[in-house]
């Protein structure tokens, strides 16, 4: 982790979040007193560009698989370690996701809705977890991620609780066509979702969330694409939540249809998590 002192980048993140709601979101109060605090506090780099430089760097920063092991809600079971980069490996600063369909029957997904695994593929989430509180009261995570919509397909850059479900914080996820899901999690039922149509979601594009606190249990998460604000979602019960930051290409379950029969390729590159530590 590195530490800046100074404004740069929590003021440019600051100055982004309050021009973005001043032109999109009118009646988004921001308050002039946590902006002055961002100003006064210290900015930190947790994750920074260079974690997929190669596989030590990647080590470093992020684990294979999903926290909780290899399956989850889709027909996807996730394979990697340093030894076996057939699904997850890294080339020129960029990490690529691989979903192969599989032609025997390997039994069914571990957890809900356990449906039949049909194909082989990866998931990585970061060793540092996101925990917005007093202490660290701003938080951004963003990427570049070329991003498969094909049906069947459903890649996801996401927070999602260390302990419990929810909260969730969807950056990034695409259900089976081009539009991506800005998504909050509150508790099952009460979700917030900004659907935004994305002009071809295999070219590089930017997803951004900018999370701040707003009060002793309530945080704001804005949500960019490629630079422009789209939503800001109001993540109740957030505040001192540990969250998992996950970069997974999971198939079929939510992305409504069957998935192809080839391979399915997720990239992603420049990841950068950040973080205002309070003076």
């Amino acid at each position: 982790m590195t530490e800046r002192t100074g404004e740069p980048r929590a003021a440019t993140g600051r100055r982004t979040l309050l021009a973005g709601a001043a032109a999109v979101a009118a009646g988004t109060a921001v308050s002039l007193a946590g902006a002055g605090r961002a100003r006064a506090d210290t900015w930190e780099t947790v994750i920074d560009s260079g974690s997929f430089a190669d596989y030590a760097s990647f080590e470093a920063a992020w684990n294979y698989l999903y926290p909780w092991g290899s399956d989850h809600n889709g027909s996807a079971r996730m394979y990697g370690s340093p030894t076996d980069h057939n699904h997850i490996s890294l080339a020129s600063g960029v990490l690529t996701l691989r979903a192969a369909r599989i032609s025997w029957d390997e039994g069914t997904s571990t957890s809900d809705p356990h449906l039949p695994i049909r194909y082989h593929s990866g998931a990585v989430h970061a060793k540092h977890q996101v925990l917005v509180d007093d202490r660290f009261p701003n938080y951004e995570v963003k990427g570049e991620f070329q991003a498969p919509s094909a049906p069947g397909t459903w890649p996801a850059f996401w927070l999602t609780a260390v302990s419990g479900w929810p909260p969730e914080s969807d950056i990034l996820e695409f259900k089976g066509d081009n539009r991506n899901w800005f998504n909050t999690f509150r508790t099952a039922s009460d979700v917030s979702s900004t659907i935004v149509p994305v002009s071809s979601p295999g070219s590089w594009h930017t997803y951004r969330a900018w999370i701040t606190k707003v009060n002793s249990t309530d945080l704001d998460i804005h949500y960019y694409l490629d630079g422009t604000w789209r939503a800001v979602h109001r993540a109740t019960g957030f505040v001192g939540r540990a969250l998992w930051i996950i970069c997974n290409l999971q198939m079929e379950g939510s992305s409504g249809g069957s998935g192809p029969s080839g391979d399915t390729y997720y990239r992603a590159r420049n990841i950068y998590v950040g973080r205002s530590r309070a003076s």
